[in-house]
């Protein structure tokens, strides 16, 4: 084998290998595009979940407030009711008081 025949297979092996190598790293990047792919809708349902946690925290934050507004509500009734019971019987007695 010539010297010109040795450089020319050298150079014919290294051109495979490149091939080779050429071909694994499109392989990795496809499947790398993949993995991205996956890892975006992963990322787009948990922030859905996200949401939809947000939004149940808030509902239930409302409902929360609600509850202690009607609690309120009852108990100023309450008072109220014992205040209109209170001046009904002050009524009672100075309507007896003038008889």
């Amino acid at each position: 084998m010539t010297p010109n025949e040795k450089t020319i297979a050298a150079f014919e092996t290294r051109i495979r290998q490149m091939i080779l190598r050429f071909q694994e790293l499109k392989k990795e990047n496809k499947d790398l595009y993949a993995m991205i792919e996956k890892n975006e809708q992963d990322i787009k349902q948990l922030q859905a979940k996200l949401d939809q946690g947000q939004n149940d925290y808030n509902s239930l934050k409302m409902a929360k407030m609600i509850e202690i507004t009607d609690g309120d509500l009852d108990g100023a009734k309450e008072r109220l009711s014992k205040l209109i019971r209170d001046v009904n019987k002050c009524i009672a007695i100075l309507s007896d008081e003038e008889q």
